[in-house]
């Protein structure tokens, strides 16, 4: 096992001798020990089996000659590595009610729920994090105003004196105007719900009345507005899609009329996991808006405001997040045996790190139970702490080892730290050495007591990088549930360390020593916050006069690559740091820096990269099943190559800031078998602008992705590639 990044240090043989010095040394010693072997030719068969033995004695010698992994593996153990767990991937699992409850409604912490089972493939079970509270929701105020401003100042109040209150919570009275009679781009309403009622994540259905024949002239498949929540900090969307507007941008379009010529629908909103109290102009509770924004290009806006009638809210089902874990509780682990450095075996490996009440309880048998702390090791660990340690990765428990200390290494470790303290003077005398003595490094549970891991998660790895829509079945029954999904894919799931990968991480974690102070220690330690949901991090050059005492990260997430080999590309909305993970990185950064350091994670500037080629074939694969496969193995390595996380020239991830050229393109594709020419090769870019990628309309032989940026392509409608094959 040989570490090429490891510095190439000169190293002394043990023994030098080679093959030809082991023949011709066993044949200056024939005559002595066989005098009547006179034929050294090397057509003898004894000099046949000298050189046989010569061989395979150099092959021993060559492995004497190098320290072999198992030594090396025995280095890491010595200072304290150890693989990681694998880390569980997240997202957020949206539940819906399938009636209106009178109370408030509670789905509780670690309800599972799973993919769809295959033959071939078991499924992928996730957990909820935290309990889902389904709240009552009631309307407070009904506000407009003339502008969208950040933090509402002008509002007009709807609700007093023109709407009553009904028995089932619906606000009804004469008609109001939702915009300005002539609405102008900006015009805004105001939704408060009352303050005491407990609405994160929540999804709220809110039921919309209004007047028949009230067309506002307006495309109703593409309504110029926007739906948005105040989480404190921002507005957010929250109208997760077109089809959750039944109202149709307030058109009322295609719907039936009820009674009294009235027509109303619900739009579905998926409220923000941080939706708290606000107040503005005197009005406190929970906000949402509806902006009239400016119509897409040949679409018509506004020509008179929605008049609506009435107007009712409710809670259809919530949002909370999750992870790919499944939760274990009450394990009996077994009886203490009372000796020192007993271990226990958890059934279910990997073991997830551990969060609050997830730990070991001894009872002892004539005792309360006592709540033990696991620590990372027994180093400070005196004989009466009750400690433990847990190896992740196999699962295996263990409590307080009783270690036999050396009496010569004893004295000479006090004499030495008198010496250093000034108390004494190096000498030479002869010292008596006392006797061995034992220590206990953590207490050891009683004989007789039951162990019993009170909760841990087992799970994680890149398998739970899930698209949207594949957590549907719930694997515990749950009242008044209808139905649940995802409907963002699964992150940041990585698989566990392998023995490669933490010899790569050890040189770096030695030289960074926990405390972050160059550019290469930030990077090293946001890896090592990741616990292997950060592929990738850099850390960006400061500008001499700007932004002192700010470090700048640019940070990539672990992913899904299964899309590449499905010739999909890696689409940009997939790398996005998602709220948790930043808040992880940052966390462990800010124990770790020096004081008065700030830190900003960001993304990189990524570049689509769309290549158009005609590629001449040989005539031996001209026929309908190898153009085929050729032409899915050139949108392959487009898809790899032109990759942030696997691309480049070197396989392990676009380089920052490196230009992409023609002649790359050229290059990879020569090494695909069948290819025999290329007529030509184009590129195209495309760049973000707001919510949208847009494409370059010209061509060009080279594309830069800028001093911060990082190529990518994907498949779709106008970055995917285009590849002819021609004879």
């Amino acid at each position: 096992m040989e570490f090429q990044f490891l510095p190439q240090l000169p190293k002394s043989d043990l023994d030098d001798r080679k093959r030809q010095d082991l023949v011709d040394e066993c044949i200056l010693r024939i005559p002595r020990y066989c005098p009547e072997w006179t034929n050294y030719s090397p057509s003898d068969p004894g000099i046949t089996l000298v050189e046989l033995f010569a061989w395979m004695t150099e092959q021993m010698l060559t492995r004497f000659n190098q320290v072999p992994r198992r030594n090396y593996i025995a280095f890491l153990e010595l200072l304290g590595m150890r693989l990681r767990p694998p880390t569980p991937a997240q997202t957020d699992l949206t539940f819906y009610l399938n009636t209106v409850l009178p109370e408030p409604y509670t789905i509780p912490e670690g309800v599972e729920v799973a993919t769809i089972r295959t033959e071939g493939e078991d499924s992928v079970i996730f957990s909820l994090d935290r309990p889902l509270v389904v709240g009552q929701p009631q309307l407070r105020h009904f506000l407009t105003a003339e502008a969208a401003e950040a933090l509402p100042r002008q509002l007009r109040d709807r609700l007093t004196d023109r709407w009553t209150q009904q028995p089932d919570g619906r606000w009804e009275g004469s008609e109001q105007l939702l915009f300005d009679e002539q609405p102008q781009v900006g015009n805004c309403f105001y939704l408060v719900m009352e303050p005491g009622e407990t609405l994160e994540g929540n999804v709220l259905a809110i039921s919309v009345q209004g007047e028949a024949a009230t067309a506002t002239g307006i495309n109703p498949n593409l309504p110029p507005r926007y739906w948005e929540a105040w989480d404190g900090a921002n507005w957010q969307p929250i109208l997760r899609q077109e089809a959750d507007d039944a109202t149709q941008g307030f058109s009322f379009s295609d719907l039936a009329q009820g009674r009294g010529g009235i027509q109303g629908g619900d739009v579905i909103l998926h409220l923000p996991q941080q939706w708290p109290i606000s107040v503005f102009q005197t009005y406190q509770g929970r906000w949402l808006r509806c902006v009239y924004v400016q119509p897409d290009a040949e679409q018509p806006g506004y020509s008179r405001s929605p008049r609506i009638v009435s107007l009712a809210v409710r809670a259809i089902g919530g949002t909370a997040p999750a992870s790919q874990c499944t939760l274990i509780r009450e394990e009996v682990l077994g009886l203490s045996n009372g000796t020192s450095g007993q271990t226990f075996q958890l059934f279910g490996v990997p073991v997830l790190p551990r969060r609050a009440g997830e730990t070991i309880q001894v009872m002892p048998p004539d005792g309360l139970p006592q709540t033990w702390q696991e620590v990372p090791d027994f180093a400070d660990s005196g004989p009466n702490d009750r400690h433990y340690v847990i190896d992740s990765v196999t699962g295996t428990v263990q409590f307080g080892p009783l270690i036999r200390e050396p009496g010569q290494l004893q004295l000479q470790t006090q004499v030495r730290a008198q010496i250093q303290a000034g108390l004494l003077q190096e000498r030479d005398e002869e010292t008596v050495i006392p006797t061995p003595r034992e220590q206990q490094y953590g207490a050891v549970p009683p004989r007789g007591a039951v162990i019993r891991m009170l909760a841990y998660r087992t799970g994680g790895g890149q398998r739970g990088n899930v698209q949207r829509d594949a957590l549907k079945i719930l694997k515990t029954a749950i009242p008044y549930i209808a139905s649940v999904v995802n409907h963002a894919p699964a992150r940041n799931g990585a698989d566990a360390e392998t023995l490669e990968q933490l010899a790569i991480r050890v040189p770096r974690q030695l030289r960074t020593r926990n405390r972050a102070v160059t550019p290469e220690d930030f990077e090293t330690l946001a890896l090592q916050a990741g616990q292997g949901s950060i592929l990738r991090a850099r850390c960006l050059p400061a500008i001499s006069g700007q932004d002192a005492g700010i470090v700048q990260l640019l940070l990539l997430p672990q992913i899904n690559l299964e899309t590449i080999a499905w010739s999909e590309g890696l689409h940009p909305d997939q790398l996005i740091l998602t709220a948790p993970l930043q808040q992880q990185v940052l966390t462990f950064l800010e124990e770790r820096k020096l004081l008065g350091v700030r830190i900003q994670l960001q993304q990189p500037d990524y570049v689509g990269v769309s290549v158009r080629a005609e590629v001449g074939i040989s005539p031996e694969y001209n026929n309908p099943q190898a153009r085929q496969l050729i032409w899915q193995q050139l949108q392959t390595a487009l898809y790899r190559f032109l990759n942030p996380i696997v691309g480049g020239p070197e396989g392990t991830g676009w380089p920052f800031g490196r230009q992409v050229y023609t002649s790359d393109i050229i290059v990879l594709f020569q090494k695909v078998p069948g290819v025999r020419y290329l007529e030509f090769v184009q590129l195209t870019e495309l760049r973000r602008q707001g919510m949208d990628w847009i494409r370059s309309p010209l061509p060009d032989s080279s594309i830069n992705p800028g001093a911060n940026g990082l190529i990518c392509s994907w498949n779709g409608p106008q970055s995917g590639h285009t590849i002819s094959l021609i004879q």
